[in-house]
């Protein structure tokens, strides 16, 4: 049995209310490092929609967003 150790950890701070929380990130997001990374998931384009931002560029923003709406994310 082979085991997969998880590349990146859960982000949330003290204000974080909500969580989402995935099943495993996949083989591009484990590239990108970080959570729903390749370019055909519409996470992000969702997210920013509900909050009527604009899509976060890179993963400082993304992070940024997250944490500003509350928002923790794990796999």
């Amino acid at each position: 049995m082979s085991s997969i150790i998880h590349p990146f950890p859960p982000l949330y701070d003290d204000n974080s209310e909500i969580l989402i929380l995935g099943s495993f990130p996949s083989v591009k997001s484990r590239e990108e490092m970080f959570f729903y990374g390749h370019p055909q998931n519409r996470f992000w384009r969702m997210l920013a929609a509900v909050y009527g931002e604009e899509v976060p560029a890179d993963i400082p923003e993304k992070k940024a967003m997250l944490l500003r709406h509350g928002i923790a994310l794990w796999d």
